[in-house]
């Protein structure tokens, strides 16, 4: 059988998480975009990335978007293409919620745990998003 992470960290699901966002205020600038990848066990008991979960997110109303912040990172808000596929913040959430909690069971783990290469950063982003849009009881972290 394929081993599970559960017994590895704890109960806890590493998911490496990373935000594209509109500046460096999580009360204020938007959250742009978010990918979501759970690191779990492949048959030979190696580390391996886990399914991708990924959201392109309309700007919440009132958000602020900085310029400087669009072009380093190259997204336009407004790009008729990203409009297209865009999601409010509370249909992401609760999208990749589900789907990172689905994986945490699997994985026999009773929380997950955000990994990123500036955590801090992205897991502010994540609690401000989830303080507006009311997904804290679906929230894996």
């Amino acid at each position: 059988s394929v081993p599970v992470i559960g017994q590895r960290f704890r109960g806890f699901l590493p998911v490496v998480v990373d935000v594209e966002t509109a500046g460096f205020n999580a009360q204020t600038d938007a959250l742009l975009e978010i990918a979501c990848i759970p690191i779990v066990y492949d048959a030979q008991g190696q580390f391996v990335p886990g399914p991708a979960f990924h959201a392109h997110i309309n700007p919440f109303e009132g958000a602020n978007l900085d310029r400087r912040s669009l072009d380093s990172i190259g997204i336009d808000p407004f790009n008729p293409m990203r409009i297209a596929m865009a999601e409010d913040e509370r249909t992401a959430l609760r999208r990749i919620f589900k789907s990172v909690n689905e994986v945490r069971k699997q994985q026999h783990c009773t929380h997950a745990v955000l990994v990123g290469h500036n955590a801090h950063f992205d897991l502010g982003f994540l609690q401000a998003a989830i303080a507006r849009s009311g997904t804290k009881n679906q929230n894996p972290f």
